[in-house]
């Protein structure tokens, strides 16, 4: 018996029992059911041309999050609302409130990128009634345009911000609770599976499942946010069977501030951490509001970005500074490691076919630590990392250094920890002297390639002058510039 994964789309009811395992929404929605408004422009989560919303039950609340549909599987839509760009006019043809004040300031020219534009300001027209400048160009960190130059569309942002009407018109406030009820009439209380030509993909319903899962399916593909994944199957072409889903275990979705740290679910995405983590971690938080644009945070996890184990993965770096634990799961049981031991060789983890990642312990920075995270990138919002280095530093009362951990990605096969660089500093007084002696043993530490991001001379150059920038405003000088003074 094949299942079948059902979710909402505008205001019908969908019932797919035909999928391919990487089957995309983008694809289903042009091709399947020719709604064209949703456009193909990069194909790999970076331009915001796909962008559509999600709206998923959590705590039993309805949220709508904008996403990349070019990159999100249908698999992952299990029991949620989709919504695109036809939905949001009335039906004699009204514009919403949002598509109005794009046509007002002239934010449109070519027109290919604007219905992205639309539903990303859409998703922030839902979660915020009164965004500033900082707001919604974090909202719109996502989307590209070749032709505005931008600033015609923040200014229709500011202006339905100032022109709010009443929420009676808006398709999705007006039908929340009839959605809501529909949502949790789909809610599936057993693991499904659904099999296509091309093969099968699984929606398990527990943790205990999942195990159970991947214990049979060695060749099992893991996918919770899938913006890693997604690129494997619209750039790479592979061919991925059996994928199983994750990102509806609400099991895996929990983050809890300890006293002593930060516990957080393999399933969180980075906009569902941001708020822990900026009023505990805030020095990571501000990393996180570079980690691709918005749609990007809403699907990708901080679990996905340490399981993928990708050398310049943002998360890890500032995570093994801070001595952070990571927690595997099998059937066999549980297992917890440093998770600076879980990286060995490049696309090599410490993680069996059989284990997930279960959660993530983060330690809070010591309380007479200096911290800092610096990422280095040729954009600065929505790029790669070249290179990302964080410090993590303990001095004594005399002034020497006690314990230091110094994390980098983009340096090696692996996110790594600097070691040679930290036994040159450790039980020596912090200052210019130590840091310029120290500078030279990151040539024993690492020696990185050359790639279209950073040439490796760039690279460890840039390593050793992240060290002195660390020393130079641990002892005052100016901090490390911020686009956006406060993260919450």
């Amino acid at each position: 018996m094949n299942d079948s994964i059902r979710f909402i789309l505008n205001g019908e009811d969908v019932s797919l029992e035909n999928v391919r395992p990487t089957e995309t929404l983008l694809d289903f929605l042009r091709l399947r059911r020719r709604l064209t408004g949703t456009k193909e422009g990069c194909a790999e989560g970076d331009c915001g041309a796909c962008t559509v919303l999600v709206g998923r039950l959590i705590d039993g609340k309805l949220f709508y999050e904008s996403v990349n549909s070019c990159i999100r599987f249908i698999g992952s839509l299990q029991g949620t609302h989709v919504v695109t760009i036809e939905h949001l006019a009335a039906k004699d043809g009204t514009l919403h409130p949002v598509q109005q004040a794009m046509v007002d300031c002239h934010g449109s020219q070519c027109g290919f990128c604007t219905p992205g534009f639309v539903m990303s300001l859409y998703g922030l027209w839902l979660s915020n009634e009164k965004p500033d400048r900082a707001e919604i160009e974090k909202a719109l960190q996502g989307n590209l345009c070749r032709c505005t130059g931008y600033e015609p569309i923040v200014k229709a942002a500011e202006q339905v911000s100032l022109q709010r009407p009443s929420t009676l018109f808006d398709p999705l406030e007006k039908t929340r609770a009839e959605i809501i009820a529909r949502l949790w009439a789909m809610q599936a209380s057993e693991t499904l599976t659904v099999t296509s030509e091309e093969g099968r993909l699984i929606v398990p319903r527990s943790l205990e499942a999942l195990a159970k899962i991947l214990a049979a399916e060695p060749a099992a593909t893991i996918v919770a946010g899938s913006t890693d994944v997604g690129l494997w199957v619209t750039k790479q072409i592979r061919q991925l069977n059996p994928v199983v889903f994750i990102n509806h275990l609400t099991e895996l979705q929990s983050i809890t501030a300890g006293e002593t740290g930060i516990t957080i679910g393999a399933g969180v995405t980075y906009t569902r951490a941001l708020e822990t983590i900026a009023r505990k971690i805030p020095t990571v938080a501000r990393l996180i509001t570079r980690i691709g644009g918005e749609q990007v945070r809403n699907m990708g996890t901080i679990g996905g970005n340490i399981a993928n184990g990708s050398p310049i993965g943002d998360s890890p770096p500032p995570l093994i500074a801070l001595g952070a634990q990571l927690t595997l799961r099998s059937t066999a049981g549980t297992r917890t490691l440093l998770l600076e031991d879980y990286f060995i060789a490049y696309g090599r983890q410490d993680r069996r076919r059989d284990e997930f990642v279960e959660s993530l312990f983060v330690p809070y920075p010591a309380a007479d630590a200096k911290f800092a995270v610096y990422k280095i990138s040729k954009r600065r919002d929505e790029d790669i990392t070249a290179v990302l280095g964080a410090f993590h530093l303990v001095l004594d009362e005399t002034e020497h250094v006690t314990d230091i951990r110094i994390a980098f990605g983009g340096m090696a096969a692996t996110p790594k920890r600097a070691r040679s660089v930290e036994a040159e500093l450790i039980g020596k007084p912090w200052s210019e002297a130590t840091v310029e002696a120290a500078r030279l043993a990151f040539d024993a530490d690492f020696q990185p390639l050359t790639d279209w991001r950073a040439t490796s001379e760039y690279r460890q150059l840039t390593a050793k002058n992240l060290l002195t920038r660390f020393y130079l405003e641990t002892v005052g000088a100016p901090a490390e510039l911020k686009r956006f003074e406060e993260v919450a």
